[in-house]
């Protein structure tokens, strides 16, 4: 039998082999064939095209809407191939020209804060599997998500799209997505790598921080996603990292990405960055997206004096093919255009249900109870859902199923008095908006409409014949500018007023207030949770929130998200706060892209490693929620931590068992965090090495929860070393229900240090830091 497995196994290596130089025999071959010509205009892409910007002409799109394409060349073969925005969802037109009467709708998914907050690979998995097939049926090549940089500050404006602040979670969440899109043979690009974690002058925004912070936190998650999903493509980021550009600079995309890691795909910049064209050859930056005639001619013109090596050139141009080999486009896959989005969208209500956190619920107000069936609802949003952020991360998509809508097809009744007034309110004021373009709406975005200031005889009259409030506060962001701290990470007066008024009318009646949060990102909580009877996070949930928000105020599911972010108590407490989002270098020239004034900038990340809860652990600063933090309407017991040995060898085994001591069948986050020796470097309190969510567990029931821990997982990279390295001493083991919660520990050794990898002395910080050091 044995001998048979063997026969298999090799079998099964042997067509991998064979498949793999065939490939490069075809790469080789095609590259041979190809002019100079065909090959600069292959490195260059095509695509989002705009009048008057002396771009590439225009060609006829396969897919409209979508970001770009690469070059076809037709005599020997090679397809273009499509490639489609999609953080949270395929973004295409779903409108168009010669299809009178056809729409073609995606999916808009749950936001990545939210699908972080679900903890769960499995689900991510799936509905990467899901998402997959809209990319595949749609026509398109590669997808140009996930995003995963590190939730860095509170304001970054597309922290939405991210997933965390920490890289394990980042980078987990990503490879599950990535092999679950990828799985439907079409390609993903995980972005922006590196650092791209503000929007504020993001074009041109120097990033100096040390190589250890790079290397622990915002390349971790890169790292992680990379070496367990090899995504088709990686996306480098607009900033520059310690003086290079990310397009530009070799040590990140090739000493870093593919020979420390193993990346095997291609490198592509994101739209239009970069200064020099011939440095992203040399670089490692395969593709330029999404392509201008004079990259073209300043390639070209490198070449044939010489300044470029036509070897350089090669290789990009081979990596390219690689992917284009096996696209959609290249097998001819005939493309339906057809997904079956009824079945997407309860797929994304799951997972929606998965990572909505609820923060509080005193006095179990949650879930309703029968008695609870006339509900008023206030705050515009309640009416219009948010369902995704804005920019490049928005969905066309056929509906948003809005609060009021998911509280009506629940069997309860919404105040209807109250809902007139809104939507109204709402209509009235989207009337006085002016029609823009895109790019008019990109360069200057119209002000979202302000929060509806509720009279206070229509709260006492609905606090009179409603049996309980729901407050939906609304907040939205996206691509090209960050929050700001008033009127945004701080509500505005006209909201804070609302949750104040209709608390105070409600509780004289003694009935329930509950806020739901429809947001993308973190926002100040402190100053009025404490007026509230329950606090439910709903993030940005995609088209079916209304309904996932419903069955969890209802009690048809248990909330069981728990938060990747944490929630401060106001933001100066934030580590980066002082130092966001840097300042803008006026002694510098500035320059005009795309009609945008660009403006030389810096950062410098001072607080080092010590970014979200390891700084908050380790600087003891209260949050308002915690990391990892999350309620449920059950209650659950931690019990039995064993670990495999107290002297560590190879990795070591965690076993302990979660028990539901509660009235209801729920599901549980669990995490174990690390307490490091500090004798070498400066350490964090404890680091998240490991999570895992249970099963649905009845009231009773016990699950065994299994984690393990690696030599990697023990080592800090030591900067005087060039080495990640696990220090000898004793490690502590702390099981939790969040970062501040822990139930379990346990204590292990480690008898020596032990080298886990040697690495290049790359991504040196470009000018003096005054970095945290822990405490």
């Amino acid at each position: 039998m044995k001998k048979i497995v063997l026969i298999v196994l090799a079998m099964n290596l042997f067509a991998g082999l064979s498949a793999q130089t065939a490939t490069a025999v075809k790469v080789k071959t095609l590259v041979s064939k190809m002019t100079l010509d065909e090959k600069v205009n292959l490195v260059v892409g095509m695509g989002m095209n705009f009048p008057g910007m002396n771009l590439d002409s225009t060609i006829e799109e396969k897919v409209p809407g979508a970001a770009g394409n690469t070059f076809a060349i037709p005599r020997l073969q090679i397809p273009r191939i499509v490639l489609s925005d999609g953080p949270a969802g395929v973004r295409i037109d779903s409108v168009r020209n010669g299809k009178p009467g056809k729409t073609f709708y995606a999916t808009a998914w749950p936001v990545a804060t939210l699908i972080a907050s679900t903890w769960d690979t499995k689900a991510a998995l799936e509905m990467g599997k899901a998402f997959g097939t809209e990319v595949h049926e749609y026509g398109i090549d590669v997808l140009l998500a996930p995003a995963l940089n590190i939730h860095r500050n509170p304001l970054g404006g597309r922290n939405f799209e991210y997933f965390s602040e920490d890289p394990l979670i980042a980078g987990n969440m990503t490879a599950a997505l990535v092999n679950g899109i990828q799985s439907n043979g079409v390609g993903t690009s995980i972005k922006h790598f590196v650092a791209n974690n503000e929007e504020t002058d993001r074009n041109t925004m120097n990033v100096v921080a040390s190589q250890r912070a790079l290397r622990e936190i915002y390349l971790k998650g890169f790292e992680i996603a990379v070496k367990k999903s090899q995504p088709w493509t990686v996306m480098s980021s607009y900033n520059l990292v310690n003086g290079t550009y990310t397009s530009q600079n070799y040590d990140l995309l090739t000493t870093i990405l593919r020979k420390e890691w193993g990346f095997k795909g291609l490198v592509m910049t994101d739209w239009y960055s970069g200064d020099n064209p011939v440095a992203q050859m040399k670089a490692g930056n395969d593709l330029l997206m999404a392509g201008r005639i004079t990259e073209r001619k300043a390639i070209k013109d490198a070449v044939q004096s010489g300044a470029l090596d036509m070897k350089v050139l090669d290789l990009n141009v081979s990596r390219i093919l690689n992917i284009i080999l096996k696209s959609p486009a290249f097998n001819n896959y005939a493309y339906s255009e057809k997904p079956d989005l009824k079945k997407d969208a309860q797929i994304s209500k799951s997972v929606a249900e998965g990572g909505m956190v609820l923060l509080k619920n005193a006095d179990h107000t949650l879930p309703f109870t029968p008695k609870d069936k006339k509900i008023a609802l206030f705050g515009i949003h309640a009416y219009e859902l948010i369902a995704g952020g804005t920019g490049s991360g928005d969905v066309n998509k056929a509906y948003a199923v809005a609060l009021s809508q998911g509280i009506a097809d629940a069997g309860l009744s919404v105040d209807s008095k109250i809902k007139d007034i809104y939507t109204q309110y709402v209509a009235s004021e989207r009337a006085k908006r002016p029609k823009k373009s895109f790019m008019e709406e990109f360069t200057n975005p119209t002000l979202p409409i302000g929060e509806y200031a509720a009279n206070q005889a229509v709260i006492d009259e609905s606090a009179n014949v409603d049996d309980a409030a729901i407050i939906l506060i609304g907040k939205n962001a996206g691509e090209g500018r960050d929050r700001m701290v008033t009127n945004d990470f701080i509500l505005s007066e006209e909201e804070r007023s609302l949750i104040s008024n209709v608390s105070a009318s409600y509780h004289a009646k003694n009935k329930k207030v509950i806020v739901v949060l429809n947001i993308g990102g973190v926002i100040e909580v402190a100053s009025w949770r404490d007026l509230t009877d329950a606090i439910l996070l709903a993030w940005q949930p995609g088209l079916e929130g209304g309904h996932a928000i419903t069955d969890l105020l209802v009690g048809k599911v248990n909330p069981s998200g728990k938060l990747a972010t944490t929630f401060p108590l106001q933001y100066n407490d934030v580590p980066s706060a002082k130092n966001f989002p840097g300042k803008e270098l006026t002694d510098k020239p500035a320059f005009v892209n795309f009609g945008i004034k660009m403006i030389p900038a810096e950062v410098k990340y001072e607080e080092g490693i010590y970014v979200g809860y390891r700084y908050y652990e380790t600087y003891h600063v209260q949050p308002a929620y915690e990391f990892g933090y999350g309620l449920s309407y059950t209650s659950f017991s931690y019990s039995d931590l064993t670990l495999s040995s107290s002297v560590f060898n190879d990795r070591i085994g965690v076993s302990f068992k979660v028990k539901n001591t509660g009235k209801t069948a729920g599901r549980e986050v669990v995490q174990l965090y690390l307490t490091a020796p500090a004798d070498q470097l400066d350490k964090p309190a404890e680091e998240l090495k490991g999570f895992a969510k249970t099963g649905l567990l009845a009231p009773g029931q016990t699950e065994t929860v299994q984690l393990y821990l690696k030599a990697s997982d023990l080592a800090s990279f030591n900067p005087s070393a060039l080495a990640w390295i696990a220090d000898a001493g004793k490690y502590t083991v702390k099981i939790g229900a969040s970062s501040r919660d822990i139930r379990l520990n346990a204590q292990f050794t480690v008898k020596q240090a032990i080298q886990v990898e040697k690495v290049h002395d790359v991504l040196n910080a470009s000018a003096a830091l005054n970095e945290n050091k822990g405490q």
